[in-house]
């Protein structure tokens, strides 16, 4: 999913670990909210069962940045720490909106979708390529990896449901 956005994070901007482990949480979240909605405006279950698996590796991808950033950021884990301490009461999850895209709208989140990934997957290479803390090093390379299991699977989205050829790329 991409994460460029007027007025965002502007990306590659930071030398500190820790803005470059907020950089990527924005595009975990931007995924998790895109994907979100996606299956919340589409009826073909097929395809909402490949946004949702993906979706749920974004928030898992999403939870290990925010546990090197509360590792490496000291106040990052005293606010983790005051609320903790102050949980939040809610009524549960919001209930979905669930109008219909047509199938032409949903190649076009599908592209889209494959776009964004392959943008995670760059910037986490360049980011696990320069960082010299191992686990931090670790966490986006296993992240890279995930985001170009999301492009593949995509990618058979997207063959499956385009009837145009792709240079001979096959389901």
């Amino acid at each position: 999913m991409s994460y460029t956005v007027p007025g965002g994070q502007p990306q590659g901007k930071s030398g500190f670990v820790t803005s470059k482990i907020r950089e990527a949480m924005v595009a975990e979240l931007t995924a998790i909210n895109e994907y979100a909605s996606h299956i919340a405006n589409s009826k073909m279950e097929k395809v909402n069962r490949v946004w949702r698996m993906i979706m749920l590796d974004e928030k898992k991808h999403y939870g290990m940045f925010l546990t090197l950033l509360r590792k490496y950021d000291p106040m990052q884990y005293e606010a983790y720490l005051y609320y903790q301490n102050h949980p939040m009461k809610g009524d549960g999850p919001i209930q979905p909106y669930t109008p219909d895209y047509n199938d032409q709208m949903i190649l076009n989140l599908v592209r889209n979708d494959i776009k964004g990934e392959l943008e995670a997957a760059i910037l986490y290479d360049d980011y696990a390529s320069k960082i010299p803390y191992a686990d931090v090093k670790q966490v986006f390379q296993v992240i890279s990896r995930d985001e170009k299991y999301h492009v593949e699977h995509l990618t058979q989205l997207l063959l499956h449901y385009d009837p145009d050829p792709y240079n001979g790329l096959k389901e």
